[in-house]
């Protein structure tokens, strides 16, 4: 078996070649683009990836294995999440393989270790997805004008549509509901800070229709300053 650390050096350099190789702006895909958008990995990143492969094997040895049954697999996946994960400092990336490591007995997905990277939600003021998914169903209209314990499960419940929410089983609605707030979270968590919701603003004067004494009135008074 191939050393780890070169490996992981063998990973990094191929990112870096397709990055170089990449089709022009005009041609790229979405995904390509957001790729090009990501930090580039650096030496720091390389030796975290390589710690947390080590942690991973040793917490996770028959899942790992199994996982991982050949250097091609183990290849492809660390340079999956080494492009992935560059994103975060390497202190954070195996502060999340720890935290991962000491909650599951399950080797982790990607997007359960990105989850972990990005920190407690509850910090943040989130609510947990189907605590937020009640709340958006029970908040009485108008929607914007509710005292909402995040905006994200305000703007969850637009982009999931309110009228489908309410009309739909929770096995339905929810799975929905749950896709748009953790991409809101992910976003919260990431920095991103959520515009609260518009509130339309009340009108300066309210007017009122005149009453038939009242238009009349106010017809003379046109009449005579016409004959003016």
């Amino acid at each position: 078996m191939q050393d780890s650390n070169s490996l992981i050096q063998q990973v990094a350099q191929e990112i870096a070649a397709s990055r170089n190789n990449s089709t022009t702006a005009a041609g790229q895909t979405e995904q390509q683009r957001n790729e090009q958008e990501r930090p580039a990995p650096g030496d720091g990143h390389i030796d975290a990836i390589n710690q947390v492969f080590a942690l991973f094997r040793i917490n996770y040895h028959n899942q790992y294995y199994a996982a991982f049954k050949d250097n091609e697999l183990l290849n492809q996946a660390r340079r999956l999440w080494l492009n992935s994960l560059a994103q975060f400092a390497p202190e954070t990336i195996l502060r999340g393989a720890r935290k991962v490591i000491e909650e599951s007995e399950y080797l982790p997905t990607l997007n359960r270790m990105i989850r972990a990277c990005q920190g407690e939600p509850d910090k943040f003021g989130l609510v947990d997805a189907h605590q937020a998914y009640v709340e958006a169903c029970r908040a009485p209209s108008p929607k914007a004008a509710y005292a909402w314990s995040h905006p994200a499960v305000y703007h969850a419940g637009c982009a999931s549509d309110w009228y489908f929410l309410t009309t739909n089983a929770e096995k339905v609605a929810f799975p929905i509901f749950e896709r748009h707030y953790l991409k809101l979270c992910e976003r919260v968590m990431n920095g991103t800070e959520l515009p609260a919701p518009n509130i339309p603003a009340l009108p300066e004067t309210i007017e009122t229709p005149l009453s038939k004494e009242e238009n009349a009135k106010r017809m003379e008074e046109l009449r005579k300053q016409l004959d003016l």
